[in-house]
């Protein structure tokens, strides 16, 4: 019997579009009005917000890069099973993802070697993240949720072995070649300290990996701490992302379903929070802790129940509309916000005012400056959108 396609999950596209549009919204530049005005609580709170935290943490803006992954797996049910009902077969869809995976690669590092002398290769950015353990993803997708949950477990522990069993520094370690200090203010103590800023085992990896590639000058370090090997955990982040999805295309009643997430993310929360605080592991973003996968899988399951549950339960639809336009096309989203923020900008200054973005001061020139970036950035998705115009990969 031929299955039907199913349709499209609203809540879905608007919790991406919101994801997509704190990543946007970086050209606001927070920060800017903040250091202008360093006595205002509010600007600050913003700053930080639209700020990656420097290791052990979490903002606003730490949580784009989960989400987003996490959002792959819950949208993995959906894309199966529209691909089943159009009468493929495993092995063709198993060739379109690796596909797909390289694609995803690529465009990772051709958006980081833009402006630069010669490709850049490097592998934390989220694309490509997201494409090195999409595969197996999607072969976790026709597996069992016994055998999902037990790859999450194993992905988890395995990768806190990883970094447990690698020697800390010893006496004579060069912490300036790395870019830290032995008395930074962010290094970890105890058993803690096996997950430091590049001194840790993914990034004795990457000394090595990283350096097969073509590079001005040999690789030593990454100035954010971000490592490669963050794909694995990531790929943990996506699977609960697909438990997620799986729930949501069940026949479950939808209120059971959003207090199913609630409950999930709460429980993930207590988790990683109870690890974090023991030191057994810490939540950091940055090298994508297993207490990170916890962390922040629980506040992606938390934020999707909220948008599900607005969307649609209460059916808010037209209120989300402006950002669904963004979900529904998330890559051209990704892309545009990586290419053609100076493009437009100097466009207005050339068609409207050199000095347009200083209309209410140089204090809130970035917010002026960024708010019609932003603007003409979702007119344009928002042409695509009513011309169907959606960029598939």
């Amino acid at each position: 019997m031929t299955q039907t396609i199913p349709n499209r999950i609203s809540s879905v596209d608007a919790y991406r579009g919101f994801v997509m549009f704190l990543m946007m919204a970086e050209v606001l530049e927070f920060g800017h009005i903040s250091k202008a005005l360093p006595e205002s609580s509010f600007w600050a709170f913003l700053a930080f917000n639209q700020d990656h935290v420097e290791w052990v943490g979490c903002s606003l803006h730490d949580l784009i890069q989960p989400s987003f992954s996490f959002l792959v797996g819950v949208a993995l049910p959906y894309s199966v099973a529209s691909r089943v009902a159009k009468g493929q077969v495993f092995r063709d869809m198993f060739g379109h993802t690796l596909q797909r995976s390289l694609i995803l690669i690529f465009l990772g590092v051709f958006l980081r070697s833009m402006h630069r002398e010669q490709t850049n290769f490097t592998f934390e950015d989220t694309l490509s993240q997201i494409g090195m353990g999409y595969p197996f993803l999607f072969w976790f997708g026709f597996k069992s949720v016994r055998t999902q949950l037990t790859a999450l477990a194993t992905i988890l522990v395995g990768y806190w072995l990883f970094f447990f069993l690698y020697p800390l520094p010893d006496a004579n370690f060069d912490y300036a070649a790395v870019g830290v200090t032995p008395d930074w203010e962010h290094n970890l103590k105890g058993l803690a300290a096996h997950w430091n800023k590049n001194t840790n085992a993914a990034w004795a990896f990457d000394q090595w990996f990283m350096n097969l590639f073509p590079r001005e000058k040999p690789f030593i370090r990454n100035g954010g701490g971000y490592s490669t090997l963050s794909f694995i955990p990531t790929l943990g982040t996506m699977m609960l992302g697909l438990l997620a999805g799986q729930w949501l295309k069940d026949d479950t009643a939808p209120k059971e379903k959003a207090m199913k997430f609630v409950a999930m993310g709460v429980s993930l929360l207590i988790i990683a929070l109870t690890f974090n605080w023991l030191g057994i592991c810490p939540n950091v973003k940055r090298i994508w802790t297993p207490t990170w996968v916890l962390f922040s899988g629980g506040w992606c399951f938390i934020l999707l129940a909220a948008f599900f549950w607005l969307v649609d339960i209460q059916g808010y639809r037209k209120a989300f509309f402006w950002l669904i336009v963004i979900g529904m096309n998330s890559i051209a989203a990704y892309v545009i916000s990586h290419t053609i923020v100076e493009f437009i900008h100097h466009s207005i200054q050339i068609h409207i005012s050199k000095t347009y973005d200083q209309a209410f001061g140089t204090t809130y020139e970035s917010l002026v400056r960024g708010g019609l970036i932003l603007f003409v950035e979702w007119s344009i998705l928002y042409w695509m959108y009513k011309n169907r115009i959606f960029v598939r990969i």
